[in-house]
């Protein structure tokens, strides 16, 4: 079987994805829509764009999509499957992840992660690097866990909302689609869909529905 593995999105989020599947034996490969204009990132090429992969990707294993915009990274993952394309998760060798989690397909978790028995991480979703998801939480897809941001015991964070480096969830909260938590924020309430938030503790700024 080829160890050949596409990465889509050549951004510095690509560049530690890369990295780490390239640890996981992995020979990488980018794609990316800047194509032609971006033809390398660092010492590895980008051959093409993201709809060049898909009308070609016999020689690969699969694809894993490197890109942090949950919307952007949603539409991939979904052509990707649509065109019978194994999307992988990679793990990192230092994460520390319970046998007892359950963890969907096309996630990264990257070094120093942690993720506690009996939580449950849909696809698509990023755990960044010293990331905490704590016992028995529920992580909808594509979801973002940024550096070093911890999230209690308990918590459900629905779809594609974005949990920025540093911030803190407390246990047993329910965080809604699309919600957008500020860089060191804490988080005492539960968040409705669509609202960005920053601060300690943790105040609305924005809704998206507004």
């Amino acid at each position: 079987m080829s160890n050949k593995l596409a990465v889509i999105g050549s951004s510095g989020h690509g560049k530690v994805v890369a990295e780490l599947a390239e640890e996981l034996g992995f020979e990488v490969t980018f794609f990316d829509d800047a194509y032609p204009d971006k033809k390398n990132i660092e010492h590895w090429p980008v051959r093409g764009t993201s709809l060049d992969f898909l009308a070609d990707n016999d020689l690969y294993c699969g694809a894993v999509v490197a890109i942090g915009n949950a919307e952007t990274r949603e539409s991939i993952i979904s052509q990707l499957h649509e065109s019978n394309v194994c999307t992988p998760t990679l793990q990192h060798a230092s994460a520390a992840v319970s046998q007892y989690a359950t963890i969907g397909d096309g996630c990264v978790i990257m070094a120093g992660a942690v993720i506690n028995a009996f939580s449950s991480i849909d696809k698509g979703c990023i755990i960044n690097s010293n990331a905490v998801v704590e016992h028995d939480c529920r992580l909808e897809s594509f979801v973002h866990i940024c550096p070093n941001a911890a999230v209690a015991g308990g918590t459900i964070i629905g779809k594609r909302t974005w949990v920025g480096i540093g911030s803190n969830i407390r246990q047993m909260l329910t965080i809604g689609t699309d919600v957008l938590i500020g860089a060191g924020s804490v988080v005492v309430n539960d968040i409705p869909t669509g609202i960005t938030v920053v601060g300690v503790p943790a105040k609305a700024i924005k809704d998206k529905n507004a």
